[in-house]
């Protein structure tokens, strides 16, 4: 009990955090990219991001707004005698690659943990955020995902147990150690987007503009298949009230056109994604970029509702049984509509009531589907067609 009194008298005297919050005047719509781990995880080189640059160019990625190459953990190397971080071998000249990958016109970003190790156990920043803050700036680095994995043992020796009065202690190192980097990514004097990775915990969302975040993660990993998509939007009801135009809630990078999602699920993942005004960095093999998944990547209709430039997140506004309906006001006074069967079984669904007075819809409005590309009219009546086992309806309506 005296060692958990010290450590809250302790931070008790760090610096109050703002009231309000932070800007750095980044990310004003939802991060676009491509990140190295969802494919690659620990096997990523400096060759397998300069291709990534190269195929995101080629296939027209770039220019719907796909810019971040964000490589993820295991580029690390050792500390010099004076504390600088070298690369590892895989990736032997970054300033190199981020020229090069500037060069594409697009933007580098990097990995790292608020503690000694990251969650590979290479090395984290840790009593080095200034260092390696100012040596991102150094190479031109863009984004910063910053994960807790590492600090979080830190946080349990400091305040052991899972009580009240530890969580308080621990929840205060978090928040600390991240305005720390914050404070470091300020002073280097480089736009740098700043990408919380804590899995939600002490609810983010909350306190993440308060330490300089663009984004933060709102749940636990994604994988490639529908039921953790399905939970993770689950997850995601009630939050939209705090995503904001440089804020983003992050419920974790894009599955689409990995594992044996199928062309529904990829679908309905894209466009979960964009009504949640979610960042949008996928993680497939780009090498391997079908027609069918590079159409659901591309689809302009879908990322501008992502990056809607009112930057509101969809509310979920009916549930039962297997069918939700989420709505999201967009900027020219219209809405976007999501129509989505969670069912497991191959019921096909029909006559279902969109519940538009309840969306915030004008019964009158007109309405065009998305993914099949066509006006549709008034849907006063509800919608007719069927609604297959993971499948997205997804509506813009005038306003």
């Amino acid at each position: 009990m005296r060692r958990l009194l010290a450590c809250t008298l302790a931070l008790a005297t760090l610096a109050p955090f703002a009231a309000a919050q932070k800007s750095n005047g980044l990310a004003l719509t939802p991060p676009m990219g491509w990140n190295s781990w969802n494919w690659f995880a620990g096997k990523v080189t400096q060759d397998d991001v300069k291709k990534a640059a190269d195929l995101i160019v080629s296939s027209g990625m770039r220019d719907a707004g796909y810019v971040y190459v964000n490589i993820d953990d295991t580029w690390e190397g050792k500390r010099d005698a004076s504390g600088v971080l070298q690369t590892n071998e895989k990736f032997p000249d970054m300033k190199g690659l981020a020229d090069y990958v500037h060069s594409k016109g697009l933007k580098l970003g990097i990995y790292s943990s608020p503690g000694d190790q990251t969650c590979a156990r290479f090395e984290g920043s840790l009593h080095h955020e200034q260092q390696d803050a100012d040596l991102y700036a150094k190479w031109g680095i863009d984004y910063l995902k910053y994960d807790l994995c590492g600090f979080r043992k830190d946080m349990q020796t400091a305040a052991p147990g899972d009580d009240a009065a530890a969580k308080t202690v621990q929840d205060k190192m978090m928040r600390n150690a991240y305005e720390t980097m914050h404070q470091a990514l300020l002073k280097t004097g480089r736009p740098i987007v700043y990408s919380l990775c804590q899995y939600g915990f002490d609810s983010v969302w909350q306190w993440g503009p308060e330490v300089g975040a663009n984004l933060w993660r709102t749940t636990g990993d994604v994988s490639a298949n529908f039921p953790s998509i399905a939970l993770i939007a689950e997850t995601q009801v009630g939050l939209a009230k705090y995503a904001a135009p440089g804020h983003w809630n992050d419920p974790d990078m894009l599955e689409v056109g990995n594992g044996k999602l199928t062309l529904d699920e990829n679908r309905t993942h894209m466009g979960m994604w964009a009504m949640l005004a979610a960042p949008l960095l996928a993680g497939n093999n780009l090498t391997q970029l079908t027609p069918e998944i590079t159409a659901v990547l591309l689809n302009k209709e879908v990322i501008a509702i992502d990056q809607d430039a009112l930057g509101k997140q969809a509310d979920r506004v009916y549930k039962e049984g297997p069918v939700e309906i989420w709505s999201r006001p967009l900027a020219d006074g219209g809405h976007a509509l999501a129509v989505i069967n969670f069912g497991e079984d191959f019921t096909f669904l029909r006559g279902i009531d969109l519940h538009l007075k309840e969306a915030g819809i004008r019964g009158n409005a007109p309405a065009h589907d998305i993914w099949s590309a066509k006006d549709l009219g008034s849907l006063q009546t509800g919608y007719k067609g069927g609604l297959k086992r993971h499948e997205m309806l997804l509506l813009r309506f005038g306003k």
